[in-house]
């Protein structure tokens, strides 16, 4: 559940959240609704994110963040629709674990397609709206892989270091603007990304997935599994005026796994 305050300057504003549809993406939307905000529901699954967006009283978008073409038509659309959007919220991401001496190309380019190029894309379509509009503020969502090298991992963490690289970057080049551009760097969230990941991680390391979970939570001081919710919390406080004059950061939301 979320605990997240009331900012009521939010209210009103309109959101589009990418990867809505499950997991992290969909507690982001549902917390933004919460505050008010109009939220484009973004995903591949169509019929899933019509389900988040009727629950949350937003619309449903469909989207592949990997193509430059549909995020141009998807971002027009919720324009017409919303009149406009303030805030992006480039959550889409998938995973594969390997070791990496058996990693494929194929497994390397879908992971940077979406994660890296996914972010990419819309970051720029979204921002060169924001900039010309004057204003506007992007989430990205890294990893707790994007600070620490995760062995089995090592393609996914290098997309996600580069969510990183590009988001100190396009911070840098907007501030000017007024626009800020921060990320979100998760640990060990329970969804169903990290079910499947559980599965692959104990059939790699020759381990029951118990063992993996066991393994996860003895890793986090907090000493528990993080929720979608502890995440969407933080981004609503990244979009509020309350992180004003944050910028360029990529914020550990992982229970003290990673604390620099």
């Amino acid at each position: 559940m979320s605990l997240s305050p009331s900012f009521p300057e939010l209210s009103g504003r309109r959101a589009v959240v990418t990867g809505a549809a499950t997991g992290i993406g969909r507690a982001i939307a549902r917390a933004l609704a919460r505050q008010n905000i109009r939220v484009a529901v973004c995903d591949l699954n169509l019929t899933e994110a019509e389900k988040v967006a009727a629950e949350i009283g937003g619309s449903a978008f469909a989207i592949d963040v990997r193509k430059r073409e549909v995020v141009e038509a998807t971002i027009a659309q919720v324009e017409k629709v919303f009149g406009g959007i303030d805030i992006l919220c480039a959550n889409a991401g998938v995973s594969t674990m390997q070791h990496a001496l058996d990693l494929t190309d194929e497994e390397w380019d879908f992971n940077f397609d979406v994660n890296t190029r996914g972010v990419f894309l819309t970051n720029q379509i979204a921002a060169r709206r924001f900039v010309a509009q004057g204003h506007g503020t992007i989430v990205n969502t890294a990893s707790l892989a994007a600070k620490v090298g995760a062995p089995l991992l090592a393609h996914y963490s290098a997309s996600k270091f580069a969510v990183l690289g590009w988001t100190q970057g396009l911070a840098r080049e907007l501030a000017p603007k007024g626009i800020r551009v921060n990320a979100v760097c998760p640990g060990f969230v329970k969804t169903s990304m990290q079910t499947r990941e559980i599965e692959w991680e104990a059939t790699l390391r020759g381990v029951t997935p118990e063992r993996v979970v066991d393994d996860y939570v003895a890793a986090t001081p907090l000493g528990r599994l993080e929720t979608p919710e502890d995440v969407a919390d933080v981004v609503v406080f990244l979009c509020s005026n309350s992180a004003r004059f944050m910028t360029g950061q990529g914020i550990n939301v992982t229970g003290g796994v990673y604390m620099t």
